[in-house]
């Protein structure tokens, strides 16, 4: 891993975190030879891709879906 040092991290950060962007190799920076930060590329983002139907077969039906959920008895638009 390549080391540079803090005060030169400042004078060039743009041009470093790009060569970290282009190479994905992350850098160490110190601070009178002592590790202080590790600049890395950002992780890979997540496909997207099958995210349609990643549910599917995980539902569980466990009672009557089609009927009412309470006795028509107890409905007040019945009475009277």
């Amino acid at each position: 891993m390549q080391q540079i040092a803090i005060s030169k991290f400042k004078a060039q950060c743009l041009s470093i975190l790009e060569t970290v962007r282009k190479t994905g190799q992350p850098i160490l920076v110190t601070k009178f030879g002592t590790p202080i930060a590790e600049v890395g590329p950002p992780p890979k983002p997540e496909s997207r891709q099958g995210w349609i139907g990643s549910m599917a077969g995980t539902g569980k039906i466990t009672g009557d879906i089609v009927g009412p959920s309470t006795d028509p008895s107890e409905w007040d638009v019945l009475r009277d």
